[in-house]
């Protein structure tokens, strides 16, 4: 699969925004907070017997607890076998507390009347919020195009804010995953249950359903994917370029240019205009010149020019 040359991030102007761009840092967000409620949400097909489905739950909340104590553990400074051993323990005591609750549950009538075996949904469900929170990396969402007006309205503040341009080195290709649209929800158990048994095209398959397959009403954003330790980190990707909105005002074009001059490699600018007649944009290149003249404004400097006269 080709990569794109360049890539492009819309964001409305803030505190943030100039952090990233003078910082030269990215934002690996977490998928929760994603504005489509059904993305990196996938369904589990239970495509197994029971007693398999128990046992790939029992390895997601093993694996699960085990990392979080380890992560403790690893704050307080303890270590040694014992430390090891008692998390061991520990996690085998919540994944048997977790199943043996969804056995006793499946057993009330209310949830019979519902499915023909309740014991076999309550297994899907849990799999499911165990499977979403193994996936615990971040994602850094972004666009092959600079020039859509859905992104521009949608992420760019309504055409209010900006688009940062970025180079895609070849180290950061191989990360760099295309967002898939339309499809199925859903994944069969028996995937989960051989990737976590080590199997290479199963973990693609299944890494591929959870983070990369959105509705098909969401193409227009052509949205390609870095995945990453979430939260704030330097960034793997060369900025090139910002493209202002519409509607963005001087004063936020003069602040980005003033904020990222002297830069090592300078950025370039530009601003979208309206192709007069049609519903498209383009973009130009900014005159950054004529646009500093005007700032940083001082209000009282043209009454004074009168002082004399009086």
């Amino acid at each position: 699969m080709e990569v794109p040359k360049r890539l492009y991030k819309y964001r409305a102007f803030s505190a943030l925004t100039v952090d990233l761009l003078v910082s030269d840092k990215i934002y690996y967000a977490d998928p929760a907070s994603f504005n489509d409620p059904l993305d990196t949400k996938p369904c589990i097909n239970p495509d197994l017997p029971v007693d398999q489905l128990e046992h790939t739950l029992r390895i997601l909340i093993e694996n699960r607890i085990s990392a979080e104590m380890k992560a403790a553990a690893k704050a307080i400074m303890y270590r040694g076998p014992k430390t090891i051993d008692h998390i061991h323990r520990h996690s085998k005591r919540q994944a048997d507390r977790i199943i043996a609750d969804i056995a006793y549950n499946a057993t009330n009538p209310e949830y019979s009347a519902i499915s023909p075996n309740p014991q076999i949904k309550l297994l899907t469900y849990q799999l499911q919020i165990e499977l979403i929170q193994a996936y615990g990396k971040g994602v850094l969402s972004l666009a092959a195009r600079n020039s859509c007006p859905l992104m521009w309205s949608h992420y760019g503040d309504q055409h209010h804010g900006l688009c940062i341009g970025y180079e895609v080195p070849l180290n950061v290709q191989e990360n760099l995953h295309k967002v898939a649209y339309g499809g199925s929800r859903l994944i069969d158990a028996s995937k989960v249950a051989a990737m976590l048994n080590a199997d290479d095209a199963a973990r693609k398959e299944v890494d591929a359903s959870v983070l990369l397959r959105k509705a098909q009403d969401w193409r227009y954003e052509k949205e390609w994917r870095l995945i990453g330790r979430r939260g704030l980190s330097d960034s793997p990707l060369e900025l090139t370029d910002v493209t202002f909105g519409t509607r963005c005002i001087d004063s936020v074009k003069h602040t980005i240019i003033k904020a990222l001059e002297g830069r090592d490699k300078p950025i370039k600018m530009y601003e979208m205009r309206e192709i007069y007649g049609t519903f498209k944009l383009k973009r130009f290149a900014l005159n950054e010149q004529e646009l500093t003249v005007s700032y940083p404004h001082r209000a009282r400097s043209a009454a004074e020019c009168f002082d004399q006269l009086e």
